[in-house]
C-alpha cells in the first residue's frame, strides 16, 4: 500500500498479480479503489498487452483472510487480483463497510499461535494422543460394532471364502485322522455347539497343521500345528496336531468351547476388521458379498497372526469355562491343553507354566497363558 492508503485519503493502490480466470498465467497488477470504483491495471509481458479493467467496489468479492495466503479479490467475470499486502486490502474491506469486527483480532490470535514453538509442541502432541486414543480405543469399539451388524449371510460367505483359501498351499491340508477318530471329534463338537447356541452354521474341519511338501509344491514351507481357530460364521478348524497333543477328549472340548465363545462374541471378526483398517467395513456390513469374497482373500493372516486383545480371550475362556464346569466340574483340562501349547511339550501341565513379571504382563497386548490359567483357576474355586 502506497503513502496514499491512509482511511483519511480518497484513494488506496495496491500492486500484486492478476489472472485473467483463463489460464493459470498471472501478470504483475495495480489494483486501485478510488471512491466506490475499483481499476485493475495489468502490465503488458510478451504476450499480452496491458489492460485495464473497472468495477464498482461493491460488486468485488474480497475472501476471508488466512494467515499465510494471498489476500484474493475477486470480480464478476471470474478474474482475481492477489496481494501479499494484507493492510491495503482490510483499508478497502472498511472503505466498503465490509469490516468483522472480531477478524483482525482473531487474526492476530491466529498469528501468535503460529509463531509459539511451545504451543505448536502441544498441538502435536494432542495430535498424537488423539492418534494413539482412536487406535486402541476408536478403531477397535468401532471394529466390534461393524461385527455385530454384520449380516449372518455375510459370515457364512466369509467362511466359505476362506475355508477355500485356507485348504490350498501352504495353509492347510486333509487330515490324516481315521475316520473313526473324526466321528468321534466330530460328536463331541456337536455337543459344544449345542450348548453354545446362537444362529450360526457351525461345523468342525479337522486338518492337517503341518502338511509335507508333496513334490508338486502343494503344500509345505508353512507349519501352523499344534492350533484351532474360529472363523466368524462358526466354522472351526483344529488340527490333527492338537489332537495327539492332547491326553484327552475333554481338553479338545475346552479348546472347542473356547472357539465357540470367539464365534458367539464375533472375536475374530472385529479383529480382522481392526486388522484390515475401515475401509472394508463399510461394503462388508452392508452385505456385499462380492466385497466379502474379497476381504476374506485377506483374512488368513489376521486370523493366524494377530491373535486376540486380552478382552476377547478372557471372554472365550469364560464361555469354555462355564461349559467346563457344567459337563466336568472342573477347568483343569483346558488348563492343560494350554500349558502344553505354551510349552510344545506333551508332558507339560498347568504347574509347568511360569507367570512372567508384572511389568511384562501389562505391556502384552494379548494374555499370557499363565494369566489365562490362573482365570480359569479363578472362576472353579468361584464355582465351588
Amino acid at each position: 500500500m502506497n503513502g496514499k492508503s491512509g482511511e483519511s485519503l480518497s484513494t488506496v493502490e495496491v500492486e500484486g498479480i492478476y489472472f485473467d480466470g483463463r489460464s493459470s498465467r498471472d501478470r504483475a497488477a495495480r489494483l486501485t479503489v478510488q471512491g466506490d470504483q475499483v481499476t485493475v491495471q495489468t502490465s503488458a509481458d510478451g504476450v499480452s498487452g496491458g489492460t485495464e479493467a473497472r468495477w464498482p467496489l461493491a460488486r468485488v468479492s474480497i475472501d476471508p483472510p488466512l494467515p499465510g495466503v494471498r489476500r484474493v479479490l475477486k470480480f464478476p467475470d471470474r478474474t482475481r487480483f492477489e496481494t501479499e499486502d494484507d493492510a491495503a486490502i482490510r483499508a478497502i474491506e472498511r472503505r466498503a463497510r465490509r469490516t468483522r469486527p472480531l477478524s483482525d483480532r482473531m487474526l492476530g490470535g491466529v498469528r501468535q499461535l503460529e509463531g509459539s514453538w511451545g504451543l505448536t509442541f502441544a498441538a502435536l502432541g494432542l495430535m498424537g494422543a488423539f492418534v494413539w486414543g482412536f487406535i486402541a480405543f476408536g478403531l477397535p469399539a468401532i471394529a466390534r460394532g461393524a461385527a455385530a451388524a454384520t449380516p449372518s449371510r455375510v459370515l457364512t460367505t466369509f467362511d466359505r471364502e476362506t475355508v477355500d483359501l485356507l485348504d490350498k498351499p501352504p495353509y492347510l491340508g486333509p487330515s490324516k485322522l481315521s475316520a473313526a477318530r473324526q466321528a468321534e471329534l466330530q460328536r463331541g463338537f456337536r455337543q459344544v455347539v449345542g450348548w453354545a447356541g446362537g444362529a450360526y452354521s457351525y461345523r468342525l474341519l479337522l486338518r492337517d497343521g503341518e502338511p509335507e511338501d508333496d513334490g508338486n509344491g502343494s503344500f509345505g514351507g508353512f507349519s501352523l500345528g499344534a492350533n484351532a481357530f474360529a472363523l466368524p460364521g462358526g466354522t472351526v478348524v483344529m488340527t490333527d496336531q492338537l489332537v495327539a497333543l492332547a491326553r484327552s477328549d475333554r481338553e479338545l472340548l475346552g479348546v472347542l468351547a473356547h472357539e465357540s465363545g470367539h464365534v458367539t462374541h464375533r472375536h475374530g471378526l472385529a479383529g480382522v476388521y481392526q486388522a484390515l483398517g475401515l475401509t472394508l467395513l463399510t461394503t462388508v456390513v452392508t452385505g456385499d458379498l462380492v466385497s466379502a469374497g474379497t476381504f476374506a482373500a485377506a483374512a488368513p493372516a489376521a486370523l493366524l497372526q494377530r491373535g486376540y486383545s486380552r478382552a476377547a480371550e478372557t471372554q472365550a475362556d469364560e464361555v469354555a469355562g462355564a461349559f467346563m464346569l457344567e459337563k466336568y466340574r472342573t477347568t483343569r483340562p483346558l488348563r492343560d491343553i494350554l500349558a502344553r501349547l505354551e510349552n510344545k511339550d506333551a508332558k507339560a501341565d498347568e504347574s509347568s507354566v511360569q507367570s512372567g513379571n508384572r511389568i511384562e504382563d501389562l505391556l502384552q497386548s494379548h494374555p499370557g497363558t499363565a494369566n489365562r490359567i490362573e482365570h480359569l483357576r479363578a472362576l472353579e474355586q468361584a464355582a465351588k
